[in-house]
């Protein structure tokens, strides 16, 4: 296949169906951003490891900057950061990110709330050992991991309806 040519790749992003041009080498990440216009997940490093590009496939966190559009044609649900509040009100996660302070300059906060929300869709109470762990392929170079991590707890607690969790 001529690796100039475009073809037309269909994607399901944020619950609709899309369709862009793409190449044989056009990742997801250009394609999201470039194809469709949905800039929420950010081009870092463009080798999987800051992950700043990290978008729900299926509810599992893959890093667009390194997978193949066309990988994706007429596949599997994507979710963009786009695509996580509901009815235009913030996620829990993204309340608790506000609340807790813990994005700085945001540049990373995408990538992160979405491999915490992979994180939280199969362990509705992690560690923050586990916590830790499910962030790991996450940089964030403006502050500590510490909020962050409060963050998630916070929304983790808050999804499973536990009282005493301020609001």
């Amino acid at each position: 296949m001529d690796p100039t040519a475009t073809t037309l790749c269909r994607l399901q992003v944020n619950g609709e169906r899309h369709v862009c041009a793409v190449t044989p080498g056009t990742t997801l990440l250009e394609a999201l951003r470039y194809g469709l216009g949905l800039t929420g997940s950010k081009q870092g490093c463009d080798k999987g490891d800051c992950g700043a590009c990290t978008v729900l496939v299926e509810g599992r966190a893959v890093l667009a900057c390194i997978s193949l559009a066309l990988a994706y044609h007429d596949g599997p649900a994507i979710t963009t950061i786009e695509g996580v509040a509901a009815h235009g009100r913030p996620h829990p996660l993204q309340d608790a990110f506000d609340v807790t302070g813990a994005a700085q300059c945001g540049f990373c906060t995408p990538g992160i709330l979405i491999s915490a929300l992979a994180l939280l869709e199969t362990n509705a109470a992690p560690t923050r050992d586990e916590i830790a762990q499910a962030l790991s392929g996450n940089l964030c170079r403006c502050t500590g991991y510490t909020k962050i991590f409060e963050a998630v707890e916070r929304a983790a607690a808050e999804m499973r309806g536990r009282e005493g969790v301020p609001r």
